[in-house]
């Protein structure tokens, strides 16, 4: 990076993040405190307000703001298809914002630009998921945002994909919302479920009947949502091979329970972890005859018990 450059990307950090020592803009920019040092003393010769406090580090002065940038082709893209996602998969808030950011960042394309950037995404299509965000969901969406910023807890009924111990798929949940991820083309809310007393991931799409809470939901103050991670808790090991001539459909399938694929003379070895078999059930029986469960055998009693439950139909 050449020193003009590394000027105007100093601004932006300290714009971007407020406050930052001599120390945390040379790791950033990969150079000396010295050079920092210089690159300071340059922005500010040239008028940008830049304030240092010992101990601290510099930041600008409040009400200054870098004036709009110019965007390449390239960048312009990368925001256009941004906007893509969020105009397929948010609310309808999300949705209108994402429509006139669209229109801002066309008007201050050059023309030039404009065209690259029409060419460029005239070869690009974003797909998400297998269909855009209904309505219902969309809805659900912004309850949920709306929940998250003023920290309310929600109320829904939630539909699980497999029955509790008591035969029951369906429950009431109370939450307090932490953050809402996007995971393989489906939303979840993730936070804490009174009726678990644990953090849970809650599928948007499987919610009933969403309310929002007077009560007040308080998310711990060491959670950081881009950090979090859950558990694994799926204990059970299953072992399936697949016939040589599916072994390229098993491998592009990107299920999510599978853990290892490996070659084998007789096809391709495929590993899953899971919480319980009922899993991977109907994901095994959609194979047909070109899968066989290798272990455990009383897997294998489980699948074939089902095919002959199926066999009772035909």
């Amino acid at each position: 990076m050449n020193k003009t450059d590394r000027l105007l990307a100093i601004v932006l950090e300290l714009q971007r993040k407020g406050t930052l020592r001599a120390e945390d803009l040379a790791a950033i920019f990969e150079t000396s405190v010295r050079t920092i040092y210089r690159d300071v003393q340059a922005l500010s010769e040239a008028g940008v307000p830049i304030v240092g406090a010992p101990g601290q580090g510099y930041s600008l002065m409040e009400g200054y703001f870098l004036p709009p940038l110019h965007f390449s082709a390239d960048e312009a893209v990368t925001l256009l298809l941004g906007l893509d996602f969020v105009e397929q998969q948010l609310d309808p808030l999300y949705l209108a914002k994402a429509k006139a950011s669209r229109k801002k960042i066309e008007a201050i394309l050059p023309q030039a630009v404009q065209r690259e950037v029409e060419k460029t995404r005239s070869g690009m299509k974003l797909l998400t998921a297998q269909s855009a965000a209904d309505a219902d969901s969309r809805t659900m969406l912004q309850l949920l945002r709306q929940a998250i910023q003023e920290e309310r807890k929600v109320r829904f009924l939630y539909t699980k994909k497999l029955p509790e111990a008591d035969g029951n798929r369906q429950n009431l949940r109370t939450v307090a919302p932490y953050g809402l991820v996007f995971v393989n083309g489906s939303w979840g809310l993730l936070g804490y479920c009174e009726l678990r007393a644990d953090i849970r991931r809650f599928l948007v799409k499987r919610m009933r009947d969403l309310t929002l809470l007077d009560e007040k939901a308080v998310r711990p103050p060491d959670f950081n949502l881009q950090d979090y991670t859950p558990a694994d808790d799926r204990t059970m090991t299953i072992t399936v091979r697949i016939a040589h001539d599916v072994s390229d459909k098993a491998r592009e399938s990107r299920f999510y329970y599978i853990d290892a694929i490996q070659d084998h003379p007789d096809g391709l070895l495929v590993t899953l972890r899971v919480r319980q078999p009922e899993e991977v059930l109907p994901w095994v029986l959609g194979w047909g005859s070109k899968a066989v469960v290798v272990e455990p055998e009383s897997f294998r009693l489980q699948v074939r018990k089902e095919i002959e439950n199926m066999l009772k139909h035909y």
